[in-house]
């Protein structure tokens, strides 16, 4: 599964969105807005 950016103008591999998904999470979670 391929996520298209249109502003990047390439395809985000799989293995990037987990790491940014990751980054988010954790941020999230530090913040308290998420279970992180």
């Amino acid at each position: 599964m391929q996520i298209y950016l249109p502003i990047a103008k390439m395809s985000v591999d799989v293995f990037v969105i987990l790491g940014l998904g990751g980054a988010i999470g954790f941020l999230s979670g530090m913040f308290g807005a998420g279970g992180g």
